[in-house]
């Protein structure tokens, strides 16, 4: 194989003339290789499951998410109504909310909080200054119903008792004396959908048992089960409905409870790919065994937004799997390695060592 000037030139420009040597041999010439062109792998972090909705157009899946509430452990400190909508907005944000429940006994649906027992003394005293000509409201109260205005607020109850709530009563009892489609017709047509009438008798009206927790969770869709009055009675039914929610393929579980008893059920359910979120006032016994743990008084003001849980979970999830891919992460039944520790193990004697010599001994 000859060797041209132009290759000489390009092979000594930067060679050592003192160590450089040339090898000639006759080649046979091979052939041009193909040239290829290498592109960049694209590797996806985040697996997205494709379904088919009812108009046939495939769309990402919705994660399933179930909320199970113990009422007896974590009753609401304010508005059942408002605790109960700022709980299924977070829970809503996680995915597809199927199924809200609330389990308690016959106790928390009559026993009266302080913050209520508070709350009818401030408007007891009110209505007693009022009455008395020592305080006169800026504005008049005016009926939800028929608009009618009323000096001082029991003026305006007792409007309401005499005339909205005689005629409501009266439908009543008519509604007893009818059956089949009658009954319905006029279901329908005089008491189904009041809405004018619920909300003035939820502030006039006093339940004769209780404030109405069970009806203020069912008006924000929560679906309320009354359990029997023995020990352990709510949470024998939470479990159970956990056992069927994790059967029905479920992804996000919401637990509204500090009770230590759910742990082995919250172990299982990560044993099953399932995530859980502890909603509760201590970070000790169940947020160590789920996923997240959110402050309840958070939750039931509305300050906590769902969509930074879910980033923060989604970057926690993303740093895990760089640790384990990186060889990092070290579990509680992992054996570590000798030579790790016998490394660390010599920097500390080394630490102590130079503490000891800082030290002033006084004899």
């Amino acid at each position: 194989m000859r060797v041209t000037e132009s290759m000489n030139s390009l092979f000594l420009q930067n060679a050592n003339p003192m160590h450089f040597t040339f090898h000639t041999q006759t080649i046979s010439p091979k052939p041009k290789p193909i040239q290829q062109r290498y592109y960049p792998r694209l590797r996806c972090c985040i697996e997205i499951d494709m379904v088919k909705n009812n108009q046939g157009i495939y769309a990402p899946k919705n994660d399933k998410v179930v909320v199970l509430w113990d009422l007896d452990n974590k009753p609401p400190r304010g508005p059942p109504y408002d605790a109960a909508v700022s709980l299924k907005t977070l829970a809503q944000s996680f995915g597809h909310l199927v199924d809200f429940s609330a389990y308690a006994n016959r106790h928390a649906f009559v026993h009266l909080p302080q913050w209520v027992l508070n709350q009818r003394r401030e408007r007891r005293n009110l209505d007693i200054f009022e009455r008395k000509g020592i305080v006169t409201p800026s504005e008049s109260y005016t009926c939800g119903v028929c608009g009618r205005k009323c000096k001082t607020h029991l003026d305006l109850k007792k409007h309401f008792k005499q005339l909205h709530q005689r005629e409501r009563q009266k439908k009543l009892n008519r509604l007893k004396s009818l059956k089949g489609k009658k009954r319905h017709r006029f279901k329908e047509r005089f008491l189904r959908g009041n809405h004018k009438y619920d909300e003035a008798a939820r502030t006039l009206i006093v339940p004769k048992v209780g404030y109405g927790l069970a009806a203020e969770l069912r008006r924000a869709g929560v679906f309320v089960k009354t359990v029997q009055d023995k020990p352990q009675a709510a949470d024998w039914a939470l479990k159970r409905q956990m056992v069927h929610s994790m059967s029905r393929g479920i992804d996000w579980l919401f637990l509204v409870s500090d009770d230590s008893d759910f742990s082995e059920m919250l172990r299982r359910a990560r044993e099953n790919n399932l995530g859980t979120v502890v909603v509760g006032d201590w970070d000790r016994a169940l947020g160590r065994h789920a996923d997240l743990w959110v402050p309840w008084i958070e939750v039931e003001n509305g300050e906590i937004s769902g969509g930074d849980l879910v980033l923060k979970k989604r970057e926690e999830k993303r740093r895990m799997d760089e640790l384990e891919q990186d060889g990092l992460v070290f579990y509680e039944d992992e054996d570590l390695d000798q030579e790790f520790l016998l490394v660390y193990s010599e920097d500390d004697e080394d630490y102590e060592e130079e503490e000891e010599e800082e030290k002033f001994y006084i004899y």
